[in-house]
């Protein structure tokens, strides 16, 4: 781990007609956060469209050439930090994505591989937001909209990145639609993402804890 490590953090723009993303302000958040430590990280908001995603994701890896990239995408209703595992090469959207695509059952990348695991070492990360205070947890489905398309996106041509995955947050307590909405203080996603980006330039393996789920 060095000062001069490279961070990339993306975030979505709102999507689904809601007014706000709080992936998008994580990464921000997170990127203030980072480069307070004495790293240089950045932050790009990547359009919720399966179409967009991926070339604004390569342009931003081709500028910024990182070594750990950190994708954010919002999970509504989840309580939780979600550190994703693997992402499937599938798009099958229950609701059409910015630009009105809907896919069924497309892959992100004809012949590529079925599946694709995140190269961030998430449970050393997940340890990390533990002893934070932050709820987190393992998952193993990120999903078939956007946010998947874009970790196997990454995954699959990650650049110069040595690790690269996906995030998934709650809805940040200031943004949320009502009080019945699963939500976590705006600065503590922020902070999540920060750790999960600083557990990531430790090139050592990740912890070799169980983390598997029954269902």
């Amino acid at each position: 781990m060095t000062a001069a490590s490279r961070i990339l953090l993306t975030g979505f723009d709102p999507f689904g007609g809601d007014a706000t993303n709080p992936s998008w302000a994580a990464a921000r958040g997170a990127t203030t956060i980072l480069r307070a430590a004495g790293h240089e990280a950045h932050a790009v908001q990547v359009p919720c469209v399966f179409a967009a995603s991926g070339p604004a994701l390569q342009a931003a890896l081709t500028e910024h050439r990182p070594d750990v990239v950190v994708c954010v995408g919002l999970a509504g209703g989840t309580a939780h930090v979600r550190l994703e595992r693997v992402a499937v090469n599938l798009q099958d959207a229950r609701i059409p994505d910015n630009a009105g695509d809907q896919p069924v059952d497309r892959p992100v990348v004809a012949d590529g591989p079925a599946a694709l695991f995140s190269t961030l070492p998430v449970k050393r990360a997940l340890a990390a937001l533990d002893a934070a205070g932050i709820p987190a947890q393992l998952s193993l489905s990120a999903g078939s909209f956007v946010c998947n398309h874009l970790m196997y996106s990454v995954l699959h041509e990650p650049g110069s990145a040595r690790a690269a995955g996906f995030v998934h947050v709650p809805w940040d307590l200031e943004h949320r639609a009502d009080d019945s909405v699963p939500a976590l203080p705006a600065a503590q996603l922020a902070q999540a993402v920060a750790l999960v980006a600083l557990e990531s330039l430790d090139a050592s393996p990740d912890a070799d804890l169980p983390g598997g789920a029954l269902h």
